[in-house]
């Protein structure tokens, strides 16, 4: 388990985590989000004791990371996969880490085997791909067999399959009940992996709920119809301040009522439906709208589109 309690870091007049509290509890996948310069990067560094915090505590099992006895026993890590001595072989990356932690020696093949570097192991570092390189990384992580694991963003260079197979990995850590959190932008990869989001905005908690509660807080939930008589059923929602989209060929997109109001509007009024269809938006359109105030960098073109999303105007 990873607590943070009032978790704050200053760099000069930067205040880049400002007083985080948060649990990352084992038996599920945690997924960590936020807008570019949140704070995620500064955070994971404060749990792994790579940054000092300037206020709060953040504790691992119930310590800070550095009071651990064995570290990649108990934590493994993938910041930044690319910290690799290129003049090794994925072998002897492992056995170095392996020899310098305690760890048995087998365990390198093991894990290895694992991420599917068995036959390129005896190859040097630096001629490996993105993908290649990212996989390696996440073995020294498996290394220590270790009941906390932390990613941030694992899938960087992996084609479908490895994607596949770090998604299937995590949810498979987790249902050992160990912890498992996830820093990711992509989002669609998130929404199929996390049961629980923790999501950051400038430093400050935005969210800590579960993946369907964060969806539902936005306000983009849609209701999905077809029909006969699509221009009389638009006017009869409108007349109960719902919003209507008209789609084409009968369809219509329908926010501000629920399923159940709109089907009885029908009924009432004898208009045929084909279809009645609740729609939920995705992770990253919920993303997009809940975290629209947080984002610290934004290119001018965005603009307008953000302002769709959370329905401001300029």
């Amino acid at each position: 388990m990873i607590e943070a309690i009032g978790l704050s870091k200053r760099f000069g007049d930067r205040l880049a985590v400002d007083g985080l509290s948060f649990v990352v509890e084992p038996g599920q996948v945690t997924g960590f989000l936020g807008p570019n310069g949140a704070g995620k990067s500064t955070t994971m560094r404060m749990i792994l004791g790579l940054d000092r915090p300037t206020a709060g505590s953040v504790t691992v099992n119930g310590k800070p990371f550095e009071q651990l006895d064995n570290p990649m026993r108990e934590v493994g890590a993938l910041l930044d996969a690319k910290a690799i001595h290129g003049g090794r072989s994925a072998h002897n990356h492992l056995l170095c880490l392996a020899e310098t932690n305690n760890l048995p020696k087998q365990r390198v093949d093991e894990v290895l085997d694992l991420v599917g570097l068995s036959t390129v192991a005896g190859k040097r570092a630096k001629g490996f791909s993105l993908g290649m390189g990212q996989r390696l990384g996440i073995a020294a992580t498996l290394l220590g067999d270790p009941n906390i694991l932390m990613f941030d963003e694992p899938v960087n260079g992996l084609d479908p399959e490895g994607i596949l197979w770090i998604r299937n990995l995590m949810k498979r850590l987790a249902a050992e009940g160990r912890t498992v959190f996830v820093s990711s932008h992509l989002m669609s990869e998130m929404e199929n992996t996390a049961d629980h989001l923790i999501v950051i905005g400038r430093g400050r908690l935005i969210a800590d709920c579960t993946m369907t509660e964060f969806i539902a807080q936005s306000s983009g939930r849609t209701v999905r119809v077809r029909t006969t008589d699509p221009a009389r059923l638009a006017r009869l929602v409108t007349a109960e301040d719902g919003i209507v989209r008209d789609e084409g060929e009968g369809q219509l997109t329908v926010s501000g009522l629920t399923p159940e109001r709109i089907g009885d509007l029908a009924f009432e009024n004898a208009v045929r439906l084909h279809e009645l269809t609740a729609a939920q938006v995705s992770l990253e359109q919920a993303f997009m709208e809940l975290t629209g105030a947080a984002v610290e960098f934004r290119a001018s073109d965005q603009r307008s589109d953000q302002d769709v999303l959370t329905g401001s105007g300029v």
